[in-house]
C-alpha cells in the first residue's frame, strides 16, 4: 500500500504524460487517518470518471453506535453521510479545472426519498464513502499538480467533513435518523391497524413546481388536515422533533383497507394526494413535507400504458375472448391497447403480491374503468369483451383482500362500490361517504354489473432463464441505465417510463442489474416469478446491495445503486421484450 507522500510523488512524476499513466496510482493509499482506494482509473478525461473509495476506521469516525444500532437507522445514517459528503464536495472540489471531467467529484446522494444505497457503507469497524472523480487533464495529458490538489488536498477535507462525526451538525443528523425510523415504524404497523396509508396532519403535499419534488414554500401551501372521522393518533419511537418536550405522537388521516374514492373538482388536490401516497412507499427526508405520508410497502400504482409488451398474462378477469377467438387466459401482445395494458398491469401487480392498488382516472383507460347505462344499452355485452374495473374493484377486496385507492372526478358510478369517499376541496380533505351514498340512492345509475365473480385469478408465471440475455457483442454482460426511465439490458432497451414508483436514477440502475442477478441465480424455469424475486429480496437483505454489481469485484465499489422493490423489478421484467414465461 502506497503512502500519501508516494501518491504526491507519483502524480508529480506523471505530470504532462499521456492520460493512461494515471494507471500508476491505482490501488490503496494510506492517507494516515483514512485509506483511499483508487479502484479504477478512467481511460481518458472524456470517459466515465474514475472509481474511488475512502474508508475511515470507526474508532476515528466515532459515529455514536446508537445512530446505527438497527438496520433502519443504519440505512438512514448512510444516506445522511452521503448527503453530507456531497455537500462537502460542492464546497471543496470546484476549484479544479481541465478537460473533460477534470476535477469533477460526484457521489450518489439521492433526492427527497431515503433509500438503502451503496454510496456509503457503515459497519461497526469502519465507514466508507464511494465516489467518482474526473482525474485532471489538459487534452489527454495529465495535469499532475491539479491531481495533487484534488486527491491530496481537497479530498482529505471532503472525507473529514463527510465521515468524521466531530464535524457533523449533531442535531440535524439525529433528527434525520429518528425521522426515518419514525416513518418506518408507522409503515410496520399499518397492517395491524387496518390501514393502507397514513397522512400526517401538517404535511405539505403540493410541490414547488410540476417538475420538482421539493415542497411548496410553507407560507404558500395548504397544510394537510385530516377529516375528524378519519383521524387517528399514532405513537412513535422518537419525538416528532428534537425540541425539548416534543411529543412522541402524531395525528393524521388513516386510509383504511377496502375501496377508497378520492373525489373533488379539478385542481383541488386529488392527484396531488394520490401522488403523495404513491411515493409514500419510501421514507422521505426531513423538511420534504411528506415525511409522515406513509403508505404500505405493497402498494402499487396502476395506469394504462399503450404500446407495452405483454407476455402470457391471464387478463380474462377483465378482458374476455377477443374477436378472432384470441384466448385472454394466456394473453400476449407486442403492442397492448390502453385497456389491455391496464388489465395486465393489475394482474402482474397481484402476481407479485400487491395488497393495495393506486389508480387515477387521468392515467386510466376510460373504457377499462366503467361502461355507463347508456353505453350498455347501445353496445350490448355480447359485443364488449371488457369487464370494467368498477365490476371487479369490490371483488378484489372481498375475495383477495386487495384494497384500492382511486382518484375519480368524472364518474359517480363508483359511489356504489366505495367503502369511503374523500372529497378534496382547495387541498383540504373531507369525508363525504354518507353524502355520496345519499346521492347514489337519489340518482341510481341504471347500469348493470357486467359479469359474475371471477372463477380463478391465475397469478403464477414461470420465467424462462434462457430468455434473459445480458450480453452484447463481445461483452458477456452489458447493463446500463441511460435515464430514470430507460434500462439497457444486453441488446434490449427496457422502457420503464410508466412504472411511476421508480423515482430515483440509482433505482433504475439497480433494477437492471437485479434482473441479471435474479435470472442467473434464482431462475430455473420452474420457479414462479414471485418466488424468484422474494428469493432475491432475501438474498439482498442478507448480503447487501453490493452484490448487485454484475462483475462483483470484491472490494471495488458499486457506488450507484438504490434499493428497488420487487414490484418495480417485476415491472421491468414484464417490459423486457425478449422475456418468455411458462
Amino acid at each position: 500500500m502506497m503512502k500519501l507522500d508516494q501518491l504526491r510523488r507519483t502524480l508529480f512524476r506523471i505530470d504532462g504524460k499521456a492520460y493512461k499513466a494515471y494507471k500508476d496510482i491505482e490501488g490503496a493509499c494510506d492517507c494516515g487517518w483514512f485509506t483511499l482506494y483508487i479502484d479504477h482509473v478512467q481511460g481518458d478525461p472524456f470517459a466515465a470518471p474514475s472509481l474511488l473509495r475512502a474508508r475511515v476506521p470507526m474508532n476515528r469516525a466515532s459515529f455514536p453506535r446508537d445512530l446505527f444500532r438497527n438496520r433502519i437507522r443504519r440505512i438512514a445514517l448512510e444516506d445522511f453521510a452521503a448527503r453530507r459528503t456531497d455537500l462537502a464536495v460542492f464546497r471543496e472540489a470546484r476549484r479544479i479545472q481541465g478537460s473533460g471531467k477534470s476535477g469533477m467529484i460526484t457521489i450518489d446522494s439521492g433526492g427527497q426519498e431515503v433509500f438503502e444505497r451503496t454510496a456509503c457503507k457503515i459497519t461497526p469497524d469502519w465507514v466508507e464513502i464511494r465516489f467518482f472523480a474526473g482525474l485532471p487533464a489538459a487534452g489527454r495529458s495529465i495535469l499532475g499538480r491539479q491531481a495533487q490538489t484534488l486527491l491530496c488536498d481537497a479530498l482529505p477535507d471532503i472525507v473529514q467533513k463527510g465521515l468524521l462525526w466531530r464535524t457533523y451538525p449533531e442535531r440535524p443528523a439525529w433528527a434525520f435518523v429518528e425521522c426515518v425510523e419514525n416513518q418506518e415504524s408507522i409503515r410496520e404497523r399499518l397492517d395491524d391497524l387496518g390501514l393502507v396509508a397514513f397522512v400526517g396532519d401538517g404535511s405539505i403535499l403540493p410541490r414547488e413546481t410540476g417538475h420538482s419534488q421539493h415542497p411548496m414554500p410553507r407560507d404558500k401551501a395548504v397544510l394537510f388536515s385530516s377529516p375528524a372521522s378519519m383521524r387517528v393518533s399514532l405513537d412513535l419511537p422518537n419525538p416528532v422533533t428534537r425540541d425539548p418536550g416534543a411529543p412522541r405522537k402524531i395525528t393524521g388521516m388513516g386510509v383504511r383497507k377496502g375501496v377508497t374514492l378520492i373525489v373533488g373538482g379539478g385542481y383541488h388536490g386529488k392527484s396531488t394526494l394520490l401522488k403523495s401516497l404513491e411515493r409514500g412507499v419510501y421514507p422521505h427526508v426531513p423538511g420534504d413535507g411528506r415525511e409522515y405520508v406513509v403508505t404500505s410497502r405493497d402498494a402499487v400504482k396502476i395506469r394504462a400504458e399503450d404500446g407495452r409488451r405483454v407476455e402470457r398474462v391471464d387478463i380474462s378477469p377483465f378482458i374476455g375472448e377477443l374477436p378472432g377467438g384470441l384466448d385472454t387466459r394466456t394473453f400476449s401482445t407486442d403492442n397492448a391497447s390502453g385497456s389491455t395494458s391496464q388489465a395486465a398491469n393489475i394482474v402482474e401487480a397481484l402476481e407479485m403480491g400487491a395488497g393495495t392498488l393506486l389508480l387515477d382516472e387521468d392515467t386510466s383507460a376510460t373504457n377499462f374503468m366503467v361502461r355507463d347505462a347508456r353505453m350498455q344499452a347501445l353496445v350490448h355485452k355480447e359485443s364488449e369483451p371488457i369487464t370494467p374495473f368498477i365490476d371487479r374493484v369490490r371483488e378484489l377486496y372481498d375475495t383477495l383482500g386487495v384494497s384500492t385507492v382511486l382518484v375519480m372526478g368524472g364518474c359517480g358510478d363508483y359511489f356504489d362500490a366505495a367503502d369511503r369517499v374523500v372529497m378534496m376541496k382547495a387541498f383540504v380533505p373531507g369525508e363525504v361517504t354518507a353524502e355520496a351514498r345519499e346521492v347514489a340512492k337519489a340518482h341510481p345509475t341504471g347500469r348493470r354489473p357486467e359479469t359474475g365473480p371471477c372463477e380463478a385469478w391465475r397469478l403464477e408465471r414461470r420465467p424462462v432463464p434462457a430468455s434473459f440475455d445480458a450480453s452484447k457483442g463481445k461483452k458477456r454482460v452489458k447493463i446500463d441505465a441511460k435515464a430514470l426511465d430507460t434500462i439497457l439490458y444486453g441488446a434490449d432497451r427496457i422502457n420503464v417510463r410508466n412504472v411511476e414508483q421508480i423515482v430515483d436514477f440509482s433505482q433504475t440502475r439497480a433494477v437492471g442489474t437485479a434482473i441479471h442477478l435474479a435470472a442467473s441465480r434464482f431462475m430455473d424455469g420452474k420457479t414462479p416469478l414471485r418466488r424468484v424475486l422474494e428469493g432475491l429480496d432475501q438474498y439482498l437483505d442478507e448480503n447487501g446491495l453490493d452484490l448487485l454489481d454484475p462483475f462483483h469485484r470484491g472490494e471495488k465499489h458499486p457506488g450507484t445503486f438504490a434499493r428497488p422493490r420487487r414490484y418495480e423489478i417485476a415491472a421491468a421484467i414484464n417490459r423486457l421484450r425478449s422475456v418468455k414465461f411458462r
